[in-house]
Formats: structure tokens, C-alpha cells, sequence
């Protein structure tokens, strides 16, 4: 989508009368996010034309969650939503945000956690969006499909890899879902006076606990001693060798998930060159 374009739906969208500054602060596959500042307040504007056709997201879920999210002070308070044209408006969350060594100090870990605790705790609304490990990993399998791997040329191996692991997975019997973020890592995070905010929760849906918990250890490459403080911190105890066998199958297929995300996006027009992306895919290969 072209500024223009983007300044005409910020102007009908965002709340007041007076001109608009945009500044695009964030892209993912199919969506832009944009700061935008008019009288004197500032908004995030999410836009995601394609979202929800074909990819299992439901737009008016999601913005179900948002608000639900954004009542309870753990996400951004929403202004306005067009679900069916992928349009959400909320407030700008001012606040810090953290650096890479951030992410691993133990205090922040434990607030992490409990940031966890408050989102999992949280009532779905229903029907509820239920997708399992495996429903991720069959979407994006079938979305990279078999063209040449940009980021890992081990695919086929990892394939085998993630089916092996998924069964382990699912032998180990289920656990209660709850609702997850989805995609929670440091840039996805402000900390506030108030305590820690959650933004962009377009991957958010009902699952297992430890999706949350995986996807902050593995987005962060957190090593072994951090990751069990973060798991410990969330269960409020040392997790059992049960626990533990889970949370490692699952960050270890979150990370799968994650390579395969980076192939898509690295696919995209403009994006092959983004060396940033480039090394977090290469950081995974080497993890898996």
C-alpha cells in the first residue's frame, strides 16, 4: 500500500480533524504498522488488507481479542476497527522498549512472566481461534512449498525433523489451552509506568501455554540457564522433566515455524536484502 493511500485511510480512520504525520514503524506478511500523530495524540494505524483470506486469521477475533486485551491493560487501549478491511486504530503506547540483553536479565524475565500469566489468564472470546503446533507448521510448509529455499537448505531434513517432534509432542498427551499471544519478543513489548504492554497481537489464538513461553526464549535466543528461569518464573516453580521435555519440543518447533515465516517474508519484494532478517534465519538453522 502507497503513502498516499495510507494517509487517505489514516485521515478517514484515525480519531480527530486536523492533519496527519505517519511514520511506518513495522512490517509483516500482509500487514504495515504506522505511528500517527494528529491533534496533538498519537495512534497506532495497523493495516492488513489480505489478512484473514486463506491463512486461518479471522480479523474480527482478533480484534475481539485486542479490545479484551487492551480492557484489561495488557495491550494497547483500541480506538476504532473495520475488521473486514483490515483497519485497526489504537492508542500509542508510550513507554520503553528493551535491548537484546534485556530480554535475558532475570528481573525482566520474571516480569515477563507474569506479563504471560495476566494474557493466559484472559477469557477467549468465542468461538474461540484454536490452532495447534501442527496447524501452524502445515499452513507455512504449504505456503513456502516447493520453490528453492532462500534461508535454509536443509528443509527436507528439518521436515522430518518437525514430524518426528510433533508426534513426541503429541504423545505426550494435552495440556488446558488458553488464550497466547502469538508472537511476543522485545520489539513486540513497551514497558510502561504501569507495568509491561504487549503490542501486535494479529497472531494471537488458543493454545498451549508454553506457545508464549517458547516464543519469548526462541525470539530472544535465550540459552538454556535463561530459559529455565523464564519457565520456572511463569509456573512458579521448577518445572517437572515432563514440563521441561514439552517446553523444549515446542521451542524447538516454534523456531521451525519461525524459519519457515522467514522464508516468506525474505520472499517478498524489497526484503531479500534485509540482512537483519538474514541473521535471525541463520540463527536458527544453527539452533535446530
Amino acid at each position: 500500500m502507497q503513502p498516499p493511500e495510507v494517509d487517505g485511510l489514516a485521515r478517514r480512520h484515525v480519531p480527530g480533524a486536523g492533519p496527519v504525520r505517519l511514520l511506518r514503524v513495522g512490517t509483516g506478511l500482509g500487514s504495515a504498522t504506522y505511528r500517527v500523530e494528529r491533534d496533538g495524540a498519537a495512534y497506532a494505524l495497523r493495516v492488513a488488507p489480505g489478512l484473514g483470506r486463506g491463512e486461518g486469521f479471522d480479523p474480527r477475533w482478533e480484534f475481539a481479542v485486542r479490545e479484551l486485551a487492551g480492557g484489561a491493560g495488557v495491550g494497547p487501549a483500541v480506538e476504532r476497527a473495520d475488521p473486514a478491511a483490515g483497519i485497526l486504530v489504537s492508542r500509542w503506547v508510550e513507554g520503553d522498549s528493551w535491548a537484546s540483553v534485556d530480554a535475558a536479565d532475570p528481573a525482566r524475565l520474571a516480569a515477563v512472566a507474569a506479563l504471560l500469566r495476566a494474557i493466559h489468564a484472559l477469557t477467549a472470546p468465542q468461538p474461540a481461534r484454536a490452532i495447534g503446533v501442527a496447524d501452524w507448521i502445515a499452513h507455512y510448509q504449504h505456503a513456502v512449498g516447493g520453490a528453492p529455499a532462500l534461508v535454509a537448505r536443509e528443509v527436507a531434513a528439518l521436515r522430518a525433523t518437525a514430524a518426528r517432534r510433533l508426534r513426541a509432542l503429541a504423545a505426550a498427551g494435552a495440556v488446558e489451552p488458553v488464550l497466547c499471544h502469538g508472537d511476543l519478543h522485545r520489539l513486540n513489548l513497551v514497558e510502561t509506568a504501569a507495568g509491561l504492554v504487549a503490542l501486535d497481537w494479529e497472531y494471537a489464538h488458543v493454545t498451549d501455554p508454553f506457545w508464549d513461553v517458547a516464543g519469548w526464549s526462541c525470539a530472544n535466543d535465550l540459552a538454556e540457564p535463561a530459559r529455565r528461569v523464564l519457565l520456572e518464573g511463569y509456573l512458579g516453580c521448577a518445572p517437572t522433566a515432563g514440563e521441561w521435555a514439552r517446553f523444549l519440543e515446542i521451542a524447538w518447533l516454534y523456531d521451525y515455524i519461525g524459519l519457515l515465516w522467514s522464508e516468506l517474508y525474505l520472499r517478498q519484494a524489497g526484503a531479500a536484502d534485509d540482512t537483519e532478517a538474514l541473521a535471525r534465519a541463520a540463527r536458527i538453522v544453527a539452533r535446530l
